[in-house]
């Protein structure tokens, strides 16, 4: 009615903290979905480390996104410059309140920033998390079995303390038809993680390339890509053995979900890149040398192969048969 003013509703704000490392940020991601399925009218925020946030922008409800730099702040803590960075950083995360503040990474670095935020704060409680102390800076503290898959602690968390169950498979948000370049056909070989208790002998990678060529023919070419220079020599070193390999630039985050979303199939070790090649429904085989996959397996839409486990090293011929069912 004329003279009447209707009183506008308030969005609630929500902010999630993911800081890293690649393979958390994409775990973290079906947190996400669901908890934009189960408050549509909410706007999401995601604290992450600057190289990631690339990445989050893809997700559809990632409203906004604030990226750190600890990473790079470690390097030179105590430089002027970089204590004028970190303080710019805190004054940028302080200057908007939540209604909730999630902190999903359960580190101690990660629960100082949640204490630093304006909001509600919800975490795992003590017996939950690696680092027990973190819970100390949380008002809401929530228990969640650690023998669930990372994927699932985080879900359960978030709807924990947002006031949901979590329903049906997980869902990351990444389209990959929408993300692909098909210009080409490709394999991705991810041989490079860092963890060297998580690598893959290079000889095997050289064998496993040679194996392929022989079993598929060269149609297919095999892109070894890149993140550090140590990586780039090694993928150069596989790639001189291999007919038919490359190796690309180096690319930004989600350049290279573009490149991952186009192949063929990809074949990796347990590494961020391997999870986000999941996250993005492309058939790959996943090669386990010192970590759990029952933990930290990749999860995905697509047909998975998941070969050895913690201590456990796969020969090259079972990664081939693996690759022959998934492609």
């Amino acid at each position: 009615m004329p003279g009447i003013s209707v009183p506008q509703r308030i969005m609630a704000n929500i902010l999630f903290i993911k800081t890293s490392s690649l393979g958390d940020v994409i775990h973290h991601m079906p947190a996400l979905s669901d908890a934009r399925k189960a408050r549509p009218d909410t706007t999401f925020t995601w604290l992450v480390e600057e190289a990631f946030a690339p990445l989050v922008r893809l997700h559809p409800a990632a409203g906004e996104v604030l990226p750190v730099a600890w990473r790079r702040w470690r390097k030179s803590l105590y430089a002027p410059a970089t204590i004028a960075e970190i303080v710019s950083s805190l004054r940028g995360i302080r200057a908007k309140a939540y209604d909730e503040i999630i902190d999903s990474q359960g580190l101690l670095r990660s629960a100082v920033m949640a204490k630093m935020t304006r909001g509600r704060r919800h975490g795992y409680d003590a017996s939950s998390i690696r680092e027990p102390v973190a819970s100390v800076f949380y008002d809401l503290r929530y228990r969640v079995a650690r023998g669930l898959h990372a994927v699932e602690r985080n879900r359960t968390l978030s709807g924990l303390a947002l006031g949901y169950a979590p329903q049906g498979a997980p869902y990351f948000g990444l389209e990959r038809m929408r993300t692909a370049n098909n210009a080409s056909r490709y394999a991705v070989l991810l041989h490079s993680t860092a963890r060297p208790g998580k690598q893959w002998p290079e000889a095997h990678w050289i064998a496993l390339g040679r194996g392929l060529g022989r079993a598929f023919g060269r149609d297919v070419e095999l892109v070894l890509p890149w993140g550090t220079e140590a990586e780039r020599i090694r993928s150069e070193r596989i790639a001189a053995e291999v007919e038919g390999a490359r190796v690309p630039a180096r690319r930004a985050l989600d350049e290279v979900a573009k490149l991952l979303a186009g192949a063929q199939y990809v074949v990796g070790v347990d590494t961020g890149l391997l999870h986000l090649a999941a996250a993005l429904g492309v058939p790959l085989v996943a090669i386990f040398t010192g970590s759990n996959p029952s933990l930290t397996g990749p999860v995905g839409s697509g047909p998975i192969a998941i070969l050895g486990a913690d201590g456990a090293t796969p020969p090259v011929e079972a990664v081939i048969d693996a690759v022959k069912k998934v492609r």
